[in-house]
């Protein structure tokens, strides 16, 4: 990478910084497009250059929502138990180092119950399934014997609210103290 597309690319990222800021803040309709290049610094017309709409712009921040959450789902073939582990440990060290990282916690549940997004932005949503493959690691924890007995959806469920809880409170409440991973997946352990 050049260093004119480093700089770009860094300016990208600022915008998207400010704009999950405002979204979280003001709300999708609420958040104006000069609100988002006052931001930053810059104005309207250049903040264009990097992304055509405010729609394209929050549309791009849902697409790291899901892709996000959605490519830690790789086991990498480790044990299901150690892969839980591993990532409640990476995702909670993440939400304590960036806010960036936590911000997108808050915007993702926002999206989900607000009915002033974009079309475009609830079918993404619509189609965005963290729990169902959860489920199936979580049932070859339980066959394996290191994932508690019950049903292995629920234990899904109950895994990620506990992160998706402590990543918002991390991003609201930034100086409470951070939980241990690990006490988040002995909500799964077998004991």
């Amino acid at each position: 990478m050049t260093i004119r597309e480093d700089q770009k690319e860094k300016r990208r990222l600022e915008i998207l910084f400010a704009a999950l800021t405002l979204f979280i803040q003001k709300g999708y309709t609420g958040t104006k497009i000069k609100d988002i290049a006052g931001a930053v610094g810059m104005s309207v017309g250049l903040l264009f250059h990097y992304f055509a709409s405010k729609e394209e712009l929050y549309e791009e921040l849902i697409r790291l929502g899901i892709e996000g959450p959605l490519s830690a789902l790789d086991t990498k073939g480790m044990e299901p138990l150690a892969f839980f582990e591993a990532t409640a440990q990476m995702i909670l060290t993440m939400v304590q180092q960036e806010p960036f990282f936590a911000k997108m916690f808050v915007l993702m549940t926002q999206s989900f119950s607000s009915e002033d997004v974009p079309p475009k932005v609830k079918e993404m949503l619509k189609n965005f399934d963290i729990y169902t493959p959860t489920a199936a690691i979580m049932r070859a924890g339980q066959i394996g014997g290191t994932i508690r007995e019950g049903d292995p959806l629920a234990l899904a469920t109950a895994y990620w609210c506990a992160i998706q809880g402590v990543a918002e409170n991390q991003s609201l409440l930034p100086g409470l103290p951070c939980p241990k991973s690990e006490w988040l997946v002995d909500i799964i352990r077998k004991h």
